[in-house]
């Protein structure tokens, strides 16, 4: 009777705990060993087996403990960060090196279904979300803009001399943004002698606060246009723009203009990359997943090295995090421009190498 009362409640806590199942199993084998042995004349001390079944109820115990907190802890979390996190753990495994003898070209090695750059763009519109805009946008230090107070001929060498299709038409200073035009169209009011402050009220800026994040960002893109959006903190200054390139070069990788050279540039076994540069592009390029936090308040190398320094580095300090080793090679004022990063050697390289 107890036994057909309790069935119940025992196949639904065995169906909720399978790891118990398999407990159960190892007791009815130690048991049944036990009581094999005695068969043939060979005593057991039944303090060894009380003492194998406590230990493993204690194991188990801790394990069940150590499960529930995980399950709590996964569902206060986002279903699509969970989503997010398990397809790249899919994705994550290395590409197994070719044989000198198989053919070069787009095949890919066996069990693997994603190549390369495929990976990484898989991987960049999974972490679209959690991205904020600081790592997507152009920073202030960057942006090209027109003071209007300048003379139209000094105007017009400036906008034949950059390869920008939009500039943002300031009074004086970049945080007093008038509008934000398109080249070609201010060049023909600089013909017809039109006022570039009036020319320029015509399309008032989009501002945007740096806390929006990138999916909502989204929304505000498609409604300018084509037009660029300017990022504002809480005091009103101008923190930087985003287009909608910024935001395709956070999936796909760079497209750096004419004026511009790649952020990260292979050096042999190491690599030079731009104080600027995103730390989830450097994480791509570099194959880890260690630089990224969602803690952190910074989204760039410099950010990263200043945070784990404490001070302003000087030229050529080095900085080891990880597996990575960060060499300051140029300053500017307040400013890391170029790091050298190269990997740590581990016990495994250095065994192969002698």
């Amino acid at each position: 009777g107890v036994m057909l009362l309790a069935s119940k409640s025992l196949t639904r806590f065995v169906n909720n705990h399978p790891t118990v199942v398999v407990l159960c199993l190892s007791f009815l084998l130690m048991i049944g060993l036990s009581l094999i042995a005695e068969g043939f004349g060979f005593h057991i001390p039944k303090g060894y087996l009380y003492a194998a079944i406590g230990f493993s109820i204690l194991i188990e115990l801790f394990n069940q403990i150590a499960r529930r907190n995980f399950l709590k802890s996964q569902s206060n979390r986002p279903m699509r960060e969970r989503t997010a996190e398990a397809i790249q753990r899919l994705m994550g495994g290395k590409r197994q090196s070719q044989n000198e003898d198989e053919p070069a070209g787009d095949v890919l090695p066996a069990g693997e279904t994603f190549a390369e750059e495929e990976r990484h763009m898989i991987t960049g519109v999974l972490t679209l979300a959690s991205r904020t805009l600081r790592s997507v946008m152009t920073p202030r230090t960057e942006i090209s803009w027109v003071d209007c107070e300048k003379s139209p001929a000094e105007i017009r060498s400036q906008l034949l001399d950059t390869p920008h299709s939009l500039f943002p038409i300031c009074r004086h200073s970049l945080d007093d943004v008038i509008g934000v035009v398109r080249a070609k169209d201010l060049l023909v009011a600089l013909e017809n002698g039109e006022n570039i402050v009036a020319f320029a009220e015509k399309t008032p800026p989009i501002v945007v606060p740096e806390t929006m994040d990138v999916i909502n960002l989204l929304a505000v893109l498609r409604k300018a246009k084509g037009r660029l959006v300017v990022v504002s903190n809480e005091f009103g200054v101008i923190q930087g723009l985003v287009t909608p390139l910024d935001v395709l070069e956070a999936i796909a990788g760079e497209f750096p203009d004419e004026d511009e050279t790649p952020d990260v540039i292979a050096d042999g076994e190491s690599w030079i990359a731009k104080g600027g540069t995103d730390l989830h592009l450097l994480q791509q390029i570099l194959d880890v997943n260690t630089l990224v936090s969602t803690d952190d308040d910074f989204a760039s190398l410099a950010g990263l090295l200043l945070s784990k320094s404490g001070q302003m580095p000087v030229a050529g300090e080095v900085i080891e995090m990880a597996s990575l080793r960060f060499e300051i090679l140029d300053l500017s004022e307040y400013r890391i421009e170029r790091v050298r990063i190269t990997r740590l050697k581990s016990e495994n390289d250095w065994e192969q190498e002698q």
